[in-house]
């Protein structure tokens, strides 16, 4: 974020919101504001700024023009002597919608949802990430007209593309880095393919397509829900393979290059061949597809993740014992990540999040951590499910579009 919000410090002194270099707020730092619901009137903004009502009007009026802020209903009176109630200020969340998609290895995910992440229509099926990213970014394009459609939107009302795929994700280029569960897709350029895809099954112009690893844009759409105080939240997706996603004071941590996060790719002793290639990485004994592998050894109809999460909701007994030794084995290794990063909130997702994982990461984590590390830790499942993705990476795209350097940037290209 290029400015810097309105803050109370320790010594009770107002910091005003301004640009990064020291000058005054501009109309995209006025919009955070609002957006973020920090200041919500004119007289609330001026305080937050130091700007005078003369130039708050002018910046607001750019933002009213360009149809981003609407006037809602008058607060309380301010004054007890009477008088007329301040009009409130709010983010037009009804201007454009964004779309997201959620790939997982064999399924997808795709919603269009609104600047304030309600999702206004979706659809799920499956789609074979092995099949690559010409053929799958490709469907995606049709889900996406279907669901602009089925929600009542103009395919010029999308602003941008949210897109989590299970991999790591280099966030400067968009491309997926050496990624193991998803042949073929190394270095691809899915940016240009999604928007080309949506301008040719839509007619709309291209739009902005950003690219995230499935578990941070989880954690991002986890965080920001349901614990939006938490500074520092970690969210592991277990499924077909294993993976982190890190939120601290707010803001994804990705690593130098998009890297961190990737626990399913630490070794943990044993001699287990891992898709990547490696022998004893913790998602070779530990992931979905570990514990569908074993099941399927042992007779047991069960090829995936999803077929493990099935078995779990039927009560099958050894689907239950082998995913709570498979949360022992990752709870071994959470014991290392919630020493190093302390965490208010440890949350666990995915295919194998129940009851049975839940417990053998319990045993193992606080048996192993130090208990400074625990003593404020609160282990969680999903609040979202299946829809986290999705929150996350349209959260991400309205973050991105609405910073208040790109606000500028935008109100200028809108003649505004």
């Amino acid at each position: 974020m290029t400015g810097r919000s309105a803050t109370t410090g320790r010594t009770g002194t107002t910091v005003r919101a301004g640009r990064a270099g020291g000058g005054p707020a501009g109309a995209g730092e006025l919009l955070e504001l609002v957006r973020t619901g920090r200041a919500v009137t004119r007289g609330a903004l001026q305080e937050a700024t130091g700007l005078s009502r003369a130039t708050v009007g002018q910046r607001l009026d750019r933002l009213f023009r360009a149809g981003w802020l609407r006037e809602g209903p008058g607060g309380p009176v301010g004054s007890p002597l009477g008088g007329r109630p301040s009009l409130t200020l709010e983010f037009d969340d009804t201007h454009a919608a964004v779309l997201a998609a959620d790939l997982d290895t064999r399924h997808a995910r795709a919603a269009v949802l609104s600047l304030t992440g309600e999702i206004l229509a979706e659809h799920s099926g499956p789609l074979v990430i092995e099949d690559g990213p010409e053929a799958v970014l490709g469907e995606l394009g049709v889900w996406f007209a279907e669901l602009l459609d089925k929600a009542g939107r103009r395919a010029d009302e999308a602003c941008g593309i949210g897109l989590a795929v299970p991999g790591p994700v280099d966030s400067e280029t968009g491309r997926v880095v050496q990624p193991p569960i998803m042949p073929g897709w190394d270095g691809y350029d899915i940016r240009g393919r999604l928007s080309h895809a949506l301008t040719e099954h839509t007619g709309a112009a291209p739009v902005p397509v950003l690219v995230d690893n499935d578990a941070n844009l989880m954690a991002y759409g986890e965080q920001r829900t349901a614990h939006p105080d938490c500074p520092s939240f970690v969210l592991v997706k277990v499924s077909t393979g294993i993976g982190a996603g890190v939120v601290v004071d707010g803001s994804v941590y990705r690593g130098i290059d998009g890297g961190a996060g990737d626990i399913g790719h630490i070794r943990v002793g044993t001699e287990a061949l891992c898709r990547c290639g490696s022998h004893g990485c913790l998602a070779a004994v530990a992931s979905g597809g570990a514990v569908a592998r074993r099941l399927a050894e042992s007779g047991v109809p069960a090829a995936s993740g999803a077929d493990v999460r099935n078995l779990l909701a039927s009560g099958h007994p050894e689907a239950a014992a082998l995913a709570r030794e498979a949360g022992r084995r990752v709870g071994d290794v959470l014991a290392t990540v919630v020493t190093l990063l302390n965490p208010g909130v440890l949350m666990i997702a995915g295919d194998l999040a129940g009851t049975p994982f839940l417990t053998g990461v319990r045993e193992l984590l606080y048996q192993r951590a130090l208990p400074r590390s625990t003593a404020h830790l609160n282990v969680v499942t999903s609040r979202l499910g299946e829809r986290a993705g999705l929150v996350g990476a349209g959260a991400l795209v309205v973050e991105h579009l609405y910073a208040p350097g790109r606000v500028e940037e935008r109100l200028r290209a809108l003649g505004v």
